[in-house]
């Protein structure tokens, strides 16, 4: 009896969709809004919360291939892997959004998805493991070099380039070793086109990084977050930290999961009002 009921409320509530992935961009913004507020009262792992998340990911695979085509100048076996890490950042940001936002789906869910494809190619580019801080290093370590190069007329040397990086000499050397773990072609390796002459390749793939605006708002809401009381600090944490569902959470702190559902609300609303008052 409960299982009747429960579809019925599903096929009034929401429309049975044969195939999501031919609606249309335009319609399926509209559709969206209303599978996100139903998703945001159903009871995770159950059929109808399943399909409402399923209906929500097949709906908005395009953001996924729109993502993927700035890429296409790859081979299909890698195209095929884009594609699949680029659902899976569609599938974070689907999981982690809110109405209560206030933003465009589309608008927060393209930094996941890029920031998935991204994180794909920095992890697989390199022949041999190699910890974060030295690939980083090894990037710093180039434009160094290459500045200094210019300036100077001739090669750095080790100390010139810890002067300039601010890092150890040991660490200087430590990121050259590094670098010959790498295998893939530079970004700023130059190219030439019979068009427009000598160029580099990061000038044909560079874009802006819309989640970099994310680093003044992480600043701003710090303070705000050291605020809350000590059990508001604890689900913000296991929600976006650990990234537990509800239900997890609610198991962690022996409530319900539509009690922690509205301690979440409430909680951004508090950080969401203290951003506006900042700005």
């Amino acid at each position: 009896m409960t299982v009747t009921k429960t579809a019925e409320a599903r096929a009034v509530e929401l429309p049975e969709i044969a195939d999501p992935s031919q609606i249309a961009p335009k319609d399926a913004r509209q559709l969206s809004k209303l599978f996100f507020d139903r998703l945001a009262v159903l009871e995770e792992g159950t059929p109808e919360y399943q399909y409402a998340r399923n209906t929500l990911i097949e709906m908005n695979i395009t953001l996924v291939q729109f993502a993927a085509a700035r890429f296409r100048s790859r081979s299909q076996d890698e195209m095929e892997d884009i594609v699949q890490v680029g659902t899976i950042g569609l599938i974070k940001a689907i999981d982690r959004f809110e109405l209560t936002r206030e933003v465009e789906f589309t608008s927060f869910a393209v930094p996941y998805i890029v920031g998935e494809i991204k994180r794909f190619f920095r992890d697989t580019s390199w022949a041999v493991h190699v910890p974060r801080r030295l690939q980083e290093a090894r990037v710093q370590l180039a434009k160094a070099t290459e500045e200094l190069r210019s300036r100077l007329g001739r090669t750095p040397s080790t100390r010139e380039l810890s002067e300039l990086m601010c890092l150890s000499e040991e660490e200087v050397i430590e990121a050259r070793k590094a670098s010959n773990g790498y295998t893939s072609a530079s970004l700023d390796a130059a190219i030439t086109s019979s068009e427009d002459g000598e160029a580099a390749l990061a000038d044909f793939i560079g874009v802006d990084d819309p989640a970099l605006e994310l680093v003044e708002d992480f600043n701003a809401l710090a303070p705000m977050i050291a605020q809350l009381d000590d059990r508001e600090r604890r689900i913000i944490h296991m929600r976006f930290v650990e990234e537990l569902t509800q239900a997890q959470i609610g198991e962690h702190l022996g409530v319900s999961q539509m009690h922690v559902s509205r301690l979440l609300n409430r909680t951004l609303a508090k950080l969401r009002e203290g951003m506006l008052t900042t700005n």
